[in-house]
């Protein structure tokens, strides 16, 4: 951008840029952001890297939906007895345990992956142990952040993490594809491993005091009781649960099923692979800095609804495509329409849920949105083994608008 460009734009949109940055005020979060923008980056290289070697090693969209049944699965199981560890102990100490744990599993990988002595079920297998790791990671994660900003700045630190997440899925598949076409997989999960230590560093460098453990009345099955009759009897967070779970439940396939896109519907191998999973996170970036840049959650029960039926329409018309170009055109509005409407979400529950119950609500919000995600791989995988990509895409984008059309319409009055 030329310098005259930027300065003009800048001093004619003042009030913007001081609101989508205003959660950098403050110096731990500014940290976090760093250092999880590093780690998320090495996670895409991943999860790309990851998805080719099965495809490279099975030929088959089955085994494609079980390695990302096994990698999610344990969140659904295990998401709310992580939200309680989140609400009971340290926040930031569990965090440093739960990189600790994701680098040895990235390592164990690409020591495997590097040998030549991978088979699919080390994958599941590895997949499986970190998703246990996330089960913990994620409600802990989601809720640290307002420790880092206090309640002022949550809605705009909410949809920063939803920006770098999404600049991470720009970068990341983008580099993995390359590493992929010169040296292979083994490498994008070392890369993986090493980009841990950016976030425990900056865990360990934070100024947050440290929450004392929680001294609490009651046993482990009361307070994850008392999290689940909440959820239930609250019909706001009842309903944008439910969203979410939609949401989950048909995004995951066209996720789960994009190395097929790629190698036998587009003809465009790894690079292409990249370049898809890099369009979606062009779309998805927009969504979190657009989100970012409002002052205030109202309205975002709206933005969650229309978004969730666009993304549904997107998937439709991006399995109809039989061109690289068009495709990759396509997986923007469905990478902006999702984001949009999860960042939403999770900006609609972090802020109707009291403190106390902060960590289980967002434990809920873990166990939809990717709890509820190896059903979904898992099916799609067995209806592509069956019908085909392109038709499991299309018949998960109908469902999404069907389901939503007919039973969302709480979430405009949210």
């Amino acid at each position: 951008m030329p310098h005259h460009f930027s300065r003009t734009w800048s001093a004619s949109h003042p009030a913007s840029l001081q609101a989508l940055a205003r959660s950098f005020r403050h110096r731990d979060y500014r940290l976090f952001f760093l250092g999880q923008f590093i780690s998320l980056i090495g996670t895409w290289m991943q999860q790309v890297a990851q998805s080719w070697l099965v495809y490279r090693l099975t030929g088959s969209s089955l085994s494609l939906g079980l390695v990302g049944f096994a990698g999610q699965f344990p969140v659904f199981v295990l998401a709310i007895f992580g939200g309680v560890i989140a609400d009971r102990l340290d926040r930031r100490s569990v965090l440093v345990g739960t990189q600790a744990a994701s680098l040895i599993q990235a390592a164990l990988l690409a020591w495997l992956t590097l040998a030549g002595i991978i088979q699919v079920w080390e994958v599941m297998a590895l997949a499986a142990m970190l998703g246990a790791v996330n089960a913990v990671d994620i409600p802990t994660r989601q809720s640290f952040v307002v420790e880092m900003v206090g309640k002022e700045d949550l809605h705009n630190a909410i949809a920063l993490n939803s920006s770098m997440f999404n600049s991470a899925r720009i970068l990341g598949p983008s580099v993995a594809g390359a590493i992929l076409a010169v040296v292979g997989e083994g490498w994008c999960f070392a890369v993986n491993a090493a980009s841990y230590l950016a976030v425990i560093l900056c865990l360990l460098r934070m100024g947050v005091p440290h929450r004392k453990p929680q001294q609490v009345a009651g046993s482990l099955l009361e307070h994850l009781r008392e999290g689940f009759a909440y959820a239930w009897r609250t019909r706001e967070v009842r309903t944008v649960l439910f969203l979410i779970a939609v949401g989950s439940l048909t995004s995951i396939s066209y996720i789960v099923l994009m190395p097929v896109f790629a190698e036998e519907v587009l003809h465009s191998g790894p690079g292409g692979l990249g370049g898809l999973m890099a369009a979606t996170g062009c779309g998805s970036l927009l969504a979190a800095l657009l989100l970012a840049i409002r002052s205030e959650a109202r309205g975002v029960g709206r933005i969650a609804y229309f978004c969730m039926l666009g993304f549904g329409a997107g998937m439709i018309l991006f399995a109809q495509s039989q061109r690289f170009w068009l495709s990759a055109v396509l997986l923007v509005p469905v990478g902006f329409c999702l984001i949009a409407s999860m960042a939403s979400a999770n900006t609609l529950l972090q802020t109707l849920c009291p403190d106390n119950l902060r960590g289980r609500v967002m434990a809920l919000y873990s166990m939809m949105f990717m709890g509820m995600g190896p059903f979904g791989a898992l099916a799609a995988g067995s209806m592509a083994h069956l019908w085909g990509a392109p038709a499991t895409v299309t018949a998960c984008g109908v469902v999404c608008i069907l389901v939503l059309g007919l039973s969302g319409r709480r979430l405009l009055e949210l």
